[in-house]
């Protein structure tokens, strides 16, 4: 089966990895991208090391992480041919998806009543760093930059004066991620009505809309929240703890728990310090010295095995590697099987939903990210096609 969404066209204008995080989702699900790229293509092409392939055509594993099932054609969008098969694409598409800064698909003549103009039932989506209005609307935006000024680097590190980076583009996933489903949405909205919407979200939006309980933190309390490193701020003990030859996580969030694992592993319960959640979480370096202590006589291995025993929740901290070579990741169709045409065949990170009872996704077969304009005379043929037949 092709996916759900077999036989929407989705327009892609986007670049780097929001926008094409988006319609990557959309594709997965089955619908037909045409991803229009500028001459000399997606800058994330370029975008390395690493590089795979050969030296004289090397392929950045950066586009290959978001373009897969996609088609490319190369469109100037400033020359009047450019513009000519663009509204021919718009006429014929289902979705359009950009994340320019806020303007510039107006001055390249394709404002929001053009779209619709040509198209009532266009849907739209377009992402923009830190909104399409507002005092500082205008703004450029990359994942990092949201990720500090959206408040996720102040939670985020060892304490709070080391801010780090999500250790992937979070913002960038996210507000791709919140995209997809809002054209899901529109596309639902557009049976009732027969008309599109225009979709909007943000980097910004993607990294508060992550606060949570951090964010309510603040909004309900008026405590800011800081970085605690690898433990939970309001739950203990959650977080990395050190066994005898390497760390493991452990993950206690009610009153049987923290008995059954107390118990088990000689920690003093009538210690007032440990009695319950809250005094864990207020005295939670004594937590971490005694937990740690009681671990300190057991390998990480033996250490699992008995957490597991206790049906206390727990895990081993993964390089990537170890990720893609676990059996459970593979079981899961979170790494698909593409052929590429210079890498051959290549493993690539597989979507993450699954349907049905026999657990496929969208598409029963992925398509390799596409090599640059690889599909610029077959998407005019099919434009053609359309053009006379309606």
């Amino acid at each position: 089966m092709p996916g759900p969404l077999d036989g929407v066209v989705v327009v892609d204008l986007s670049r780097a990895l929001a926008g094409p995080h988006a319609t990557m989702v959309l594709a997965d699900l089955g619908a037909r991208v045409v991803k229009v790229e500028p001459p000399g293509g997606d800058d994330t092409r370029g975008w390395g090391p690493p590089f795979a392939g050969p030296d004289d055509d090397p392929v950045s594993p950066y586009w290959l992480a978001a373009n897969r099932n996609k088609e490319s054609v190369v469109l100037d969008l400033r020359s009047d041919e450019g513009r000519r098969t663009l509204t021919r694409l718009v006429r014929h598409g289902d979705v359009l998806v950009e994340n320019f800064r806020p303007g510039v698909l107006d001055r390249l003549g394709f404002d929001v009543a053009t779209l619709r103009a040509l198209s009532p039932r266009l849907v739209v989506l377009s992402i923009s760093g830190f909104g399409h209005d507002g005092p500082e609307g205008g703004r450029a935006g990359y994942d990092q930059v949201a990720q500090g000024e959206g408040g996720l680097m102040s939670v985020t590190g060892s304490g709070p004066d080391d801010p780090q980076r999500v250790g992937v583009p979070v913002a960038d996933l996210v507000a791709g991620l919140h995209g997809a489903l809002g054209v899901a949405a529109a596309l639902r909205e557009r049976e009732v009505t027969g008309r599109g919407r225009v979709v909007r979200t943000s980097l910004l939006a993607a990294a508060v809309g992550l606060h949570a309980f951090q964010g309510t933190a603040y909004t309900v309390t008026g405590q800011v929240p800081r970085a605690r490193g690898n433990h939970h701020p309001t739950l203990a003990p959650y977080g990395l703890f050190r066994a005898a030859d390497g760390p493991v996580q452990v993950a206690i969030g009610s009153a049987r728990l923290w008995d059954r694992f107390a118990a088990a592993f000689g920690l003093d319960a009538a210690d007032p310090r440990l009695a319950t959640n809250t005094d864990r979480v207020v005295h939670h370096a004594h937590l971490v010295e005694v937990v740690e202590a009681a671990f300190a006589a057991w390998t990480a291995d033996a250490l699992l095995d008995r957490l597991d025993e206790l049906g206390v929740p727990a895990g081993r901290v993964r390089t990537m590697d170890e990720v893609y070579d676990w059996e459970q990741t593979r079981s899961q169709g979170l790494v698909v099987e593409v052929d590429h045409p210079v890498l051959g065949p290549t493993e690539l990170p597989g979507p993450p939903l699954r349907f049905d009872e026999d657990g496929r996704g969208g598409r029963t077969r992925h398509e390799p990210p596409p090599r640059l304009d690889a599909h610029g005379a077959s998407v005019r043929a099919w434009l053609d096609a359309m053009d006379e037949g309606g």
